[in-house]
C-alpha cells in the first residue's frame, strides 16, 4: 500500500473513534449513526450534512442551531477525506476541554 492510502485510512480510523466515542457519550444514538455511518447510506450522509453546516449557520434562529453545524461537518468528513483531520483533531479538543471542565466542576 502506498504512503496515501495508509494515511487515508488512518485518518478513517481516527475519524470512527471519535464518532464512536460521542455515541458511547449518547447512547441512544449508537444504533442511528451505525445506521447512518453504512455505505449505502451515502446518498443520505452527504446532503443531510450539508444541510446541517447551512442550517448551523442560521443558529441565531429558534429549532435550528449552532449545534447543527460541528454535526454536519462530522457526517460531511465520512466521505470527504480532505475533512478527516481537521474534524476528527477538533473532536479530540473539544472532547478532552470537556472531560476537564466536569473534573473541575465537581
Amino acid at each position: 500500500m502506498t504512503r496515501v492510502k495508509e494515511r487515508l485510512l488512518k485518518q478513517e480510523r481516527r475519524l470512527r473513534r471519535q464518532i464512536r466515542a460521542l455515541t458511547e457519550s449518547v447512547p441512544w444514538t449508537r444504533g442511528k449513526v451505525d445506521r447512518l455511518l453504512e455505505d449505502r447510506m451515502r446518498l443520505v450522509r452527504v446532503p443531510v450534512g450539508i444541510f446541517f453546516v447551512l442550517a448551523g449557520f442560521l443558529g441565531f434562529l429558534p429549532v435550528l442551531g449552532f449545534w447543527m453545524l460541528p454535526l454536519g461537518l462530522l457526517l460531511l468528513a465520512v466521505d470527504l477525506p480532505a475533512l478527516r483531520p481537521v474534524v476528527s483533531s477538533v473532536s479530540i479538543r473539544l472532547r478532552r476541554r470537556i472531560r476537564s471542565w466536569r473534573r473541575r466542576r465537581s
